[in-house]
């Protein structure tokens, strides 16, 4: 299992994790924030920078939307991806109605448990949480990408 951030600087966790792909691999961009118009072209742009320097296959997701459809290629399918999950708190977090447990306490849970299956099915795995603002956490996350990827 790996989180950025234990050690080192981001782009050197990033420069190691895509380089565990390959011929044949895909690198999946599986983001745990708010999905916006601004956030989608911040992580297609990402995306498209990881797929013309390593020549794979990307994708971007937004989760927890994808754990039941292409989620579980990712866990059960053969083991060609490397995943970068991205995870933030929320800015505003909402109540579920009746509920000890928000909304953002409950997509946390899932990201952690999703990351989790990963890496015990021995998937290559990256986890990176951001914080302060998501825009800027973005654009700092964007740049190590370039970095790592260069």
């Amino acid at each position: 299992m790996r989180r950025a951030g234990a050690d080192g600087d981001l782009g050197s966790w990033l420069k190691a994790h895509f380089a565990r792909s390959g011929a044949g691999d895909y690198v999946a961009l599986l983001a745990y924030i708010e999905r916006d118009d601004v956030y989608i072209d911040a992580l297609q742009k990402m995306r498209l920078a990881v797929r013309d320097k390593k020549h794979v296959a990307t994708c971007a997701e937004f989760g927890p939307r994808f754990l039941h459809s292409t989620g579980q290629a990712y866990k059960g399918g053969p083991d060609s991806g490397v995943f970068l999950q991205i995870t933030a708190d929320d800015a505003e977090d909402l109540a579920v109605p009746g509920q000890k447990a928000s909304f953002g306490v409950i997509k946390a849970a899932q990201a952690r448990g999703d990351f989790d299956v990963l890496t015990d099915r021995g998937r290559r795995a990256l986890r990176v949480h951001l914080k302060g603002g998501l825009g800027s956490a973005l654009a700092t996350l964007d740049a190590a990408i370039t970095d790592a990827l260069n």
